[in-house]
């Protein structure tokens, strides 16, 4: 199972409407005194370019503080501010706020402990009882996963129940989004958080062209009982244009897909990860096949429920870690896994977790790291929200504050590296040549009417520099050659004379990130 590609999947972008733009100075509690407010050309370049005037945007660049910092050294000044302190909807960017405060709230090895019960006597690998799997929130309980936990239960020696399997998802107290997200209930972002998350509530349909045949062959991931999907469709000549729209998808069915269409030989083999028509049928039905397949034999039903008070513990299934978990929700900026670790921050505390009590538990903690600093407007916690806002200068504070922490590498080793991985993969084919690929650590953002970056760069010089740029515009992802620009501008930083590393008086510092 393609673990990493469908979790990119989950990240699709998604519309905003800007509210009105703020104007406030930058508290001087961070800012000695005024630092360069003009854009860069190339940026300025870019969003005129892109229809953007440059009150849509706002940038912060400052150097990253050195670990050990000289007992008289003069607080760094930023490189750049530009409506630094105006409030604006960051889309995914706001993962970072979630990561940070996972991180230090729980620590990068905690594990989600997903359990399984037994409420009857098991007699010669026979259950008299139920068996009941008990999520976690666990935010990456895969197929592959799944397949070793069935494994378990066979090695624990249940291999029939005469009784139900049971879903236990009552560590989270959350109701399914009543609309989704930008009218596409499809969308694999749209998928909603579960205490028994699996496998994202996903499918993968795959197409295969056999040119000899005239036919694509068709497969799907993962095997889901009672679940039908026709084995080949019509091939066609042309070129691979809207390839998905020509297979007249009908997904609407809990127990069928159907193709009324055709698919073009010349698009290759093309992967669709599509979110679950029910989402309520897909655990029972994915659990049924992976039970059957791993040998196990059941006589009741696959059905939601709750671990009743007689029941027994027959193993544990524990998560990976969360520094790991990380990777998949800034790298990819998989957004469901972001709710999971989201709704954990309540749920930690020992009651179901709840969005709004999560709201309040991350609040609390930033009031206490980032005191005097603007607060978030926090919704999921994914950035896929029209509600959550930050500011260029609080994020600042917070890529900072991650720098010196005793969680630095985790956190950064969760950024997509610029040209490299993750959704800052895409700057290659963008600028292939371009000065960034491989010296800068980010998080990007993207929704209908917002693009944004925020993470670190390594400087020509040396410095490092912590980036944070936000664009609210309905022509803001036509505007992303500006954020590309922008990143240029901050590693060439010895060409730059506004840079602070090319002050004589002011000692390069290295930060406590490395590359």
């Amino acid at each position: 199972m393609r673990a990493a590609w469908l979790a990119l999947g989950l990240s699709l972008c998604a519309p905003w409407t800007p509210a009105a733009q703020e104007t406030s100075p930058i508290p001087s509690r961070t800012h000695r005194s005024a630092a360069p407010h003009h854009l860069p050309p190339a940026v300025l370049q870019a969003l005129r370019q892109a229809q953007v005037p440059p009150s849509a945007i706002s940038v912060q660049v400052s150097p990253v503080p050195a670990s050990q910092p000289m007992p008289d050294a003069a607080p760094e000044l930023p490189r750049l501010t530009h409506r630094a302190a105006e409030t604006m909807n960051p889309a995914s960017v706001m993962k970072l706020i979630t990561t940070y405060a996972g991180l230090s709230l729980l620590g990068p090895q905690y594990i989600w402990r997903n359990r399984v019960y037994t409420d009857g006597p098991v007699l010669a690998g026979v259950l008299h009882g139920n068996l009941i799997l008990r999520g976690s929130g666990d935010p990456k309980l895969v197929v592959e996963r799944l397949q070793d936990w069935m494994a378990q239960i066979n090695a624990a020696g249940v291999r029939e129940v005469r009784g139900d399997i049971l879903l236990d998802r009552s560590v989270f107290d959350v109701s399914p989004r009543s609309e989704p997200f930008d009218d596409e209930p499809l969308r694999p972002y749209n998928v909603s958080p579960d205490g028994l998350l699996l496998n994202f509530k996903a499918v993968i349909y795959t197409f295969s062209p056999d040119v000899a045949a005239g036919l694509a062959r068709v497969r799907y991931e993962p095997p889901l009982a009672g679940f039908e999907v026709p084995q080949e469709l019509p091939l066609r000549t042309g070129p691979c244009n809207d390839w998905r729209r020509q297979l007249q998808a009908d997904f609407s069915q809990s127990q069928a897909a159907r193709f009324a269409g055709t698919y073009p030989a010349s698009c290759g083999e093309r992967a669709w990860p599509v979110a679950f028509a029910a989402p309520e049928a897909y655990a029972p039905q994915l659990i049924r096949a992976l039970w059957l397949a791993s040998g196990g034999r059941l006589t009741g039903q696959v059905r939601d429920g709750t671990v009743p008070a007689r029941a027994r513990l027959l193993l544990e299934a524990p998560s990976l870690p969360l520094a790991e978990v990380m990777a998949d929700i800034n790298k990819l900026s998989n957004n469901v896994m972001a709710q999971q670790l989201f709704l954990t921050l309540s749920s930690d505390l020992g009651a179901p977790g709840r969005f709004e009590a999560s709201r309040l538990r991350v609040l609390r903690w930033w009031r206490s790291e980032f005191a005097g600093l603007p607060e978030p407007v926090l919704d999921n916690g994914s950035g896929l929200s029209r509600i959550e806002r930050s500011n260029a200068q609080a994020l600042t504070a917070l890529l900072h504050a991650a720098s010196a922490s005793p969680h630095a590498h985790a956190f950064q080793n969760s950024l997509a590296i610029a040209g490299v991985d993750g959704t800052a993969a895409r700057l290659r084919e963008r600028q292939p040549n371009s000065p960034v690929i491989g010296q800068a650590w980010l998080k990007t953002g993207s929704l209908r009417d917002v693009a944004s970056v925020a993470g670190y760069v390594q400087g020509q010089s040396g410095q490092r520099y912590s980036v944070v740029a936000i664009i609210n515009h309905p022509n803001a992802n036509q505007a992303r050659p500006a954020l590309d620009a922008l990143l240029e501008w901050a590693v060439r930083d010895t060409n730059n004379p506004a840079s602070p590393t090319n002050t004589p008086s002011r000692p390069q510092r290295q930060a406590t990130i490395r590359p």
